[in-house]
């Protein structure tokens, strides 16, 4: 049914484009192409969510992704009083996985949190070694390599807690435009690079957004 209604939209949206190209007046048109977009974008995460595509594994270097990323939000913060600050403390930084998928989900990460900065604020961006994670019961070994741990951290409003344990449901949004999906989608992400992702936050006092990724073998 997603592909059906994007394959629906490409013709609306050459139509909508044609009629902006020959008549710059057409308000109307514009509201038009402004609500084809919106419509695309929802579809494509609807099926990004439903339908996600495997990791491509090759090697990745982390803090290269986060340098990219932080480069696509340079005109969401432009004119705002808003502080980008980078930490990057992991070395080595290399993993295997997916660059564009990953820059994806930092995006996400990133988005929100300058959502929840309003027009000042700070966020952080920073990567640590970190001691492998295990499930509770699970026999730890000394020799277990460590893993990469990238945190987002923003000094925003912070997240209610009856809000908190809901953020990756998917549809789930406090949002009057949102989808719900970002973070679910993010989540996923992480889970297909055999990561785990946490989040602490309260009230007035930030968020931080935790992501925990295993190192590319044969390095430590």
């Amino acid at each position: 049914l997603a592909h059906e209604v994007k394959n629906a939209l490409v013709a609306l949206k050459t139509f909508v484009d044609l009629l902006l190209k020959n008549n710059r007046e057409a308000e109307l048109a514009a509201v038009a192409e402004h609500e084809v977009q919106r419509i695309d974008s929802l579809i494509t995460q609807m099926l990004d969510y439903a339908s996600p595509k495997p990791p491509a594994s090759t090697h990745v270097r982390v803090h290269e992704v986060l340098e990219q990323t932080l480069a696509l939000l340079q005109h969401h913060v432009a004119g705002r009083g808003v502080i980008l600050e980078r930490s990057f403390a992991a070395a080595p930084d290399l993993i295997r996985g997916d660059a564009g998928q990953l820059e994806q989900a930092f995006l996400n990460l990133l988005l929100n949190s300058l959502e929840a900065l309003g027009a000042t604020g700070r966020i952080t961006i920073a990567t640590e070694l970190a001691a492998p994670t295990s499930p509770p019961g699970a026999l730890v070994l000394h020799d277990q390599p460590p893993m990469l741990r990238i945190s987002i951290r923003d000094t925003g409003s912070g997240i209610p807690p009856d809000v908190l344990g809901h953020l990756f449901e998917p549809f789930f949004t406090t949002k009057p435009h949102g989808t719900g999906l970002g973070l679910p989608i993010t989540r996923r992400i992480v889970q297909s690079h055999q990561g785990t992702i946490e989040v602490h936050s309260q009230p007035n006092q930030g968020t931080t957004f935790s992501i925990t990724l295993p190192l590319a073998p044969r390095q430590y």
